[in-house]
C-alpha cells in the first residue's frame, strides 16, 4: 500500500472519531436508584447535569447519599460503557492511549 492511500485512511479514520466523540460529549445518559426516588442525568463528557431526588427521600440523609452514589456511578459506568463500545467499534478494539 502506498502511502498516499495509507495518510488518506487514517485521515478518514480521525474524521471518523471525530465525530463519534462529538456524538458521544452530546450524548445523555440517565440512572435512577432508591427505587426510582433519585435521578441522575449525565453527559457523555462525564459531566452530572442534574440530580433529581424526591422529597419523601429526604427524610433519610444516609439513604438519599447512598441512592445519589449509585445512580451517579451507574450514569457515568453506562457513558463510559457506550463510548467504549462506539470507540472499539472503529479501532476494532484496538486500544489506543490518548483516544479514549
Amino acid at each position: 500500500m502506498n502511502i498516499q492511500a495509507l495518510m488518506k485512511q487514517a485521515q478518514q479514520m480521525q474524521a471518523k472519531m471525530a465525530k463519534i466523540e462529538k456524538e458521544l460529549n452530546e450524548s445523555v445518559y440517565e440512572a435512577t436508584a432508591g427505587g426510582g426516588a433519585v435521578k441522575v442525568v449525565v453527559m457523555g463528557t462525564m459531566e452530572v447535569t442534574s440530580i433529581e431526588i424526591e422529597q419523601d427521600m429526604m427524610d433519610d440523609a444516609e439513604v438519599v447519599a447512598d441512592s445519589v452514589m449509585l445512580a451517579v456511578n451507574k450514569a457515568l459506568a453506562d457513558a463510559k460503557k457506550d463510548r467504549e463500545e462506539k470507540m472499539g467499534a472503529l479501532t476494532q478494539n484496538v486500544k489506543m492511549p490518548g483516544l479514549f
